[in-house]
């Protein structure tokens, strides 16, 4: 298994961390890149449109701002793409929400709140632990930990 984390500016590093962090602690390979949707369309979009082929089971986007990087990666690709909001701007971060939340109709991305990339780590697990049970026991296990039980 392996998931494209994926941000905007390499700025986004840390706030993004928890997503490499938290995929890693599951035994999940991470493709960990810098890709711009407004600087570098095309390396996006050949990405997304060649993530299943090359392995990849879901994409982590996270982008400030516009955040155009997760609709980008969605309309190339029918794996599951889970936008990050990141906070920065004179919004702090609500302007990445709204654009990150309202795709169009059939071109989904499940949006996390701002500067959640470790629940959206989460999200992709709770995904792949649907058709494996190791996966599920280990984030039983997790979610017990993280509850302090």
């Amino acid at each position: 298994m392996k998931v494209a984390v994926l941000m905007g500016s390499a700025s986004d590093a840390a706030k993004m961390a928890p997503a490499r962090e938290t995929l890693e602690s599951f035994g999940i390979t991470v493709d960990e890149r810098v890709l711009s949707a407004h600087r570098h369309p095309d390396a996006v979009a050949e990405l997304a449109r060649g993530a299943r082929d090359a392995g990849y089971v879901a994409l982590i986007c996270g982008a400030g701002m516009a955040a155009a990087l997760p609709g980008v990666c969605a309309a190339h690709t029918t794996l599951p793409v889970v936008g990050v909001p990141l906070s920065g701007g004179a919004l702090n971060g609500v302007d990445a929400l709204y654009a990150t939340v309202q795709m169009p109709r059939g071109v989904p991305v499940a949006t996390v709140a701002i500067d959640g990339a470790l629940n959206a780590a989460l999200l992709v697990v709770e995904m792949l632990a649907i058709s494996d049970a190791a996966l599920a026991a280990a984030l039983d296990d997790d979610r017990r930990r993280r509850a302090g039980g």
